[in-house]
């Protein structure tokens, strides 16, 4: 059995083809298929839309042949609608293009990550960086003191197995030694679990404290980190972390692709890729 569809929103934009892209080459790594979504205001822009569709259609298809490429038009808003196509097509993962900070505050105005909050699977926001040809050969995941956080490794699990991928564990630098003690616990935890399931595994803790985001973007360009996973815990601060975090990281300025994850997702199947 194919595993269910991959869903991409697009505006029909360079970014959007990213995603496209992204989606067409998972796609074909674990045997599912696309479906292209547009969101028009009204019913008025539906016939043009449908004829904007059929291109990017042919566009995906032109990608790798090999993959099913189906679209879907929904009538309202990005807020509501990509949850509600997500739902309707059984989509496992959402690939998203993004034009960056100022992009993205384009796209969700003051309702920043409403989209992926809003989102009952997995995400993938791109810029304009395509996929390599073999895939996300390299996963960044920051791990810090939240329980939650440690979820997000299921996804990443599958995602490194389909793709081979070495996984690179970066937390930040702490001085308390209770913090650190916790700490220490939750990378022991994080390289146990990659590792009974086969998967090459790194940690590395940033230089000095403060500025996590930053320092964890630096380890991502210097391992030439092909994927970022994150989880979204917008309604609760990360500690030490400012509340745009997540933001940050989606917007980063070196365009690497980042996995976001909502606690909810996981737990319930055990895989991201469920058949």
């Amino acid at each position: 059995m194919s595993v269910k569809p991959i869903l991409v929103p697009t505006d029909f934009t360079e970014v959007a083809h990213t995603a496209i892209n992204h989606a067409v080459e998972l796609a074909k790594t674990i045997h599912s298929s696309v479906v292209i979504l547009h969101v028009v205001k009204n019913s008025a822009e539906i016939t043009e839309a449908t004829k904007k569709l059929e291109q990017e259609v042919l566009f995906a298809k032109s990608i790798e042949g090999s993959v099913e490429v189906t679209s879907m038009i929904k009538v309202g808003n990005i807020f509501d609608d990509i949850g509600d196509a997500a739902d309707e097509v059984s989509a496992t993962l959402i690939v998203m293009g993004t034009h960056g900070a100022s992009g993205w505050q384009k796209i969700t105005g003051s309702n920043a990550l409403k989209v992926i909050t809003n989102s009952k699977v997995p995400f993938i926001i791109v810029q304009t960086q395509a996929i390599k040809e073999s895939g996300y050969d390299c996963i960044v995941v920051p791990l810090d003191l939240h329980n939650e956080t440690k979820q997000k490794l299921q996804v990443v699990a599958d995602m490194a197995k389909y793709f081979d991928s070495e996984v690179h564990i970066v937390t930040p630098k702490e001085s308390d030694e209770f913090l650190i003690h916790k700490l220490n616990g939750n990378i022991a935890w994080a390289k146990r679990y990659l590792t009974e399931k086969g998967i090459r595994n790194t940690t590395h803790v940033v230089k000095k404290k403060g500025d996590f985001v930053s320092q964890m973007i630096e380890v991502a360009n210097e391992v030439d980190g092909d994927l970022i996973s994150i989880m979204n815990l917008q309604k609760n601060s990360l500690i030490g972390m400012l509340s745009n975090y997540e933001q940050d990281i989606i917007t980063n300025e070196s365009q690497i692709p980042v996995l976001c994850v909502n606690p909810i997702d996981i737990g319930r199947s055990g895989s991201v890729f469920t058949r």
